[in-house]
C-alpha cells in the first residue's frame, strides 16, 4: 500500500505598497478616467478608498469630493475575516448626486462586493453617469466567472495576495500608549534656531 503526500497549501506573503506606487497608480487611474471624460464628483469608499479618491480628484482638478463608509472585513489585520455582507454607515454623507457624472473609488477589490454594494447605492441617487476605479484587484479572492475588467471600469494593478497600503499596519492598530504628563526634564525646550523634522518616516 502506498501513501501520497499532499504538499501543504501555502498562502502568498502579503505585499506592501510604497507611496511612490500609490502615486503611480492614482496617476494611471486619473489618465484612464480623463480619457473617457472628466467626472463632476469623486466619491471615496471609507476608509481606504478616501486617500486615492482625494489624490485622483487633485490630479483631475475635481473639487467635489464625497465619501461613504462601507466595510467588509471584521478587523484591520492581514487576511482579516470578512463579514457576511458589506456594512454601510452614514449614507447621507453622499449628499445630492442626482444628474451628476460620478467616479467611485476604492483602494482594493477582493470579491468586489463592497464596490458593487456602493455602486448600487450611488446609482439609486439618480446619477447621470457612474464609473468605478480601484488601485488593485486581488485575483485570489475574485469570485468570477466575470473578469474584474467586466465589473470595474478602471484598474491600476492586479495582485494575487493581500496588499498592505502605506496608511495601514501589518498587524492592525496598536493599543494606545499610556497617557503621561511630560515634565521639563522629559521634554526640554529646543535650542534656538534648531531645525525640526519636516517629514515623517514612510519606510
Amino acid at each position: 500500500m502506498t501513501t501520497t503526500t499532499i504538499p501543504p497549501v501555502t498562502t502568498p506573503a502579503p505585499i506592501r505598497l510604497a507611496w511612490s506606487g500609490i502615486e503611480a497608480f492614482t496617476r494611471d487611474l486619473a489618465e484612464q478616467t480623463s480619457g473617457d471624460g472628466l467626472p463632476e464628483t469623486v466619491v471615496g469608499i471609507m476608509r481606504g478608498g478616501m486617500i486615492p479618491a482625494v489624490m485622483i480628484a487633485h490630479q483631475l482638478g475635481i473639487r467635489d469630493v464625497r465619501t461613504i463608509e462601507v466595510t467588509h472585513t471584521e478587523t484591520d489585520g492581514v487576511n482579516a475575516a470578512k463579514t457576511s455582507a458589506p456594512a454601510t454607515k452614514n449614507p447621507a454623507s453622499l449628499g445630492d448626486l442626482a444628474g451628476r457624472d460620478v467616479l467611485l473609488v476604492d483602494d482594493i477589490a477582493g470579491s468586489g462586493a463592497t464596490l458593487e454594494r456602493t455602486r448600487r447605492m450611488v446609482e439609486a441617487l439618480g446619477v447621470r453617469r457612474l464609473r468605478t476605479a480601484v488601485l488593485t484587484v486581488n485575483r485570489s479572492n475574485w469570485p468570477g466567472p466575470a473578469a474584474p475588467e467586466e465589473r470595474i471600469d478602471y484598474i491600476a494593478e492586479h495582485t494575487d495576495t493581500w496588499v498592505i497600503f502605506p496608511w495601514e499596519t501589518e498587524k492592525g492598530p496598536k493599543a494606545p500608549a499610556p497617557t503621561t504628563t511630560p515634565t521639563a526634564e522629559d521634554d526640554p525646550a529646543p535650542e534656538q534656531g534648531a531645525a525640526s523634522p519636516s517629514e515623517r518616516d514612510q519606510g
